[in-house]
């Protein structure tokens, strides 16, 4: 299963429009709210480690990391856990707030206040995480017997209970170990690891600051969450130009690289992914594994067979390799390594499996 990101935030935002620049897609915008369809589609991860290797190898294919992104339509005051069931099983989420000043587009509250907008959708997450926990403990009320594992589940809903009361999301808690593989099936939204992105106009994004940003920061700061500002509608145009346009473009706004490669790793780094690179003439791929996996286990994402005759892995750093220029001047500076099944890969490990099966 592919890890899964939802896009939320209220209507007229930019939600769409980013859902479009991540996964390249031409899902329908609107300037009015109302939208009911769910889009979802595969997000490439964009990285530049890919296209060193590409020029060096000159692959018939390069592949690289991807991501499923969810376009929710846009949320509102009570709008409960109906509108949320879209992201309920997604692995992270992406609230986008609109900083942008267009009078074409009616905000849906009346006027810009992006903390406001902030506390009324984590509002909503705290509503339905707090539908979920009341609904689950009626069930376990209504049992005929209470078993132990139902005893330890229901005092562990009492504890998220009082939190989320209390308009504290469940990440914040304070939940044991214990308490959290007991509640593990549940899908809670609050548990989620979230990315705030501002979305700000040109005039916003020339000057570096928007109103409200401060109370932003003094807002997310606390709770751990990035922050993340762009400019969905000039990242609009930039992905229309063409190549050579679009770096011309960007050196003249000052910017070093669009801001939509910027969120797609920094989602992807959220979710505690790192990626490990494949290289030859058949193809140069990034493979998605967790921070933390080991190579037998990373070799199993490529094929099972791979990880069950693992014998070793040939891993050369990629830095090692870009100031080299080439695999040989690698290997004769001494730089290519043999690893066994207990090493733990890095992100940017270029690597040959030995396996026999």
């Amino acid at each position: 299963m592919p890890l899964t990101c939802g896009i939320i935030g209220l209507p007229l935002v930019g939600k769409t429009t980013l859902f479009n620049l991540l996964t390249q897609a031409e899902a329908e915008t609107s300037a009015f709210a109302g939208r009911t369809k769910t889009n979802i589609r595969t997000a490439p991860i964009p990285d530049a480690r890919l296209d060193f290797l590409a020029a060096l190898y000159h692959p018939r294919k390069v592949t690289p990391a991807t991501l499923e992104i969810i376009d929710v339509p846009g949320l509102t005051r009570g709008a409960g856990a109906a509108f949320l069931a879209a992201v309920r099983e997604v692995d992270a989420l992406i609230h986008v707030v609109r900083a942008f000043r267009n009078d074409s587009i009616i905000h849906v509250e009346g006027n810009l206040n992006p903390v406001r907008d902030l506390e009324t959708i984590n509002a909503e997450l705290l509503l339905a995480d707090l539908q979920l926990v009341e609904t689950r403990l009626e069930r376990i009320a209504a049992s005929k017997k209470i078993k132990p594992e139902m005893q330890a589940e229901r005092e562990a809903l009492e504890h998220c209970r009082q939190a989320l009361e209390a308009e504290k999301p469940l990440l914040e808690a304070g939940l044991t170990e214990e308490e959290w593989q007991t509640l593990r099936h549940m899908g809670f939204l609050t548990t989620k690891p979230m990315i705030i992105v501002v979305n700000i106009d040109e005039d916003q994004l020339r000057s570096g600051h928007y109103a409200g940003e401060e109370e932003v920061k003094a807002y997310a700061q606390p709770k751990g969450l990035p922050i993340l500002t762009l400019c969905a509608e000039l990242e609009a145009e930039i992905a229309r130009l063409e190549p050579g346009d679009r770096e011309d473009f960007l050196r003249e706004m000052g910017i070093t690289e669009p801001g939509i490669d910027r969120l797609a790793r920094a989602i992807y780094h959220r979710l505690g992914l790192i990626s490990f690179l494949t290289a030859g003439e058949d193809e140069v791929r990034a493979w998605t594994i967790q921070a933390g996996t080991n190579a037998r286990a990373a070799a199993g994402k490529i094929h099972s067979d791979i990880e069950r005759g693992f014998i070793r892995a040939e891993v050369v750093n990629f830095a090692d390799l870009e100031r080299c220029g080439n695999m040989n001047k690698v290997k004769e500076q001494g730089l290519a390594r043999l690893e066994g099944k207990d090493y733990i890969v890095q992100d940017g490990d270029i690597i040959n499996f030995r396996f026999n099966v």
